[in-house]
């Protein structure tokens, strides 16, 4: 079977705890403040491993955006509300070794991001404003928490809402090759050598293991 790319919502109340096996994930704290493998984290930042780890809120409670690969989901305890967002099969896994990609794409009001394709497929949440996502002959809209996934090779249109900012987080599964440098590729060569609307910030930009 195909290895699966997941994401899920936990929310914690103060003091809980959701113990997590083995697997290469990026956890990015949307609300709170929480404690991963002994790193604090506060709104906004994220964390990234691969080997077993325990989430534990902080006073004020925490809510996480957890993207794993091929990992089974973990029970939540009675103080954690944990549920499933996304999960996709990878039937479009790139061949050889991998990293993991975890960023936020931001666009300024009516930003877009011209016809293109990626090097691996990811999901992508959107945590401000909303966005259009045009693929496959449809359109798409979406709104703050939710989610979508793009496969990688199939062409795809982005356009940010008109009238307020937008932010998605996103987490890809790239060809190592790619570490430091852009998954995007343009449809049409033209379109490279415009403007581009949106900023990135890397959370991850890391080796992981090929699932077995």
């Amino acid at each position: 079977m195909p290895p699966v790319l997941a994401l899920y919502e936990d929310v914690l109340s103060n003091g809980a705890t959701l113990a997590l096996p083995a697997a290469a994930r990026m956890i990015f704290l949307v609300h709170g403040n929480a404690t991963i493998a002994d790193r604090a984290l506060r709104d906004g930042e994220a964390w990234h491993g691969e080997a077993a780890a325990t989430i534990t809120a902080g006073s004020a409670g925490a809510t996480c955006w957890r993207y794993e690969l091929a990992a089974p989901r973990a029970p939540p305890a009675a103080s954690v509300i944990s549920r499933e967002k996304l999960a996709v099969s990878l039937d479009t896994l790139p061949a050889g070794e991998l990293l993991l990609r975890g960023d936020s794409v931001a666009f300024p009001p009516g930003g877009c991001a011209y016809l293109h394709t990626h090097q691996g497929p990811g999901i992508r949440c959107l945590i401000d404003g909303g966005i259009r996502i045009d693929t496959h002959g449809h359109s798409t809209s979406y709104g703050p928490g939710c989610a979508w996934y793009e496969a990688g090779p199939e062409p795809v249109f982005a356009q940010a809402a008109a009238d307020w900012p937008s932010r998605f987080i996103r987490v890809m599964i790239l060809p190592r090759a790619l570490i430091g440098k852009s998954s995007l590729q343009f449809v049409d060569a033209a379109d490279a050598a415009k403007p581009r609307a949106q900023q990135y910030k890397i959370f991850a930009d890391v080796p992981i293991a090929r699932p077995k």
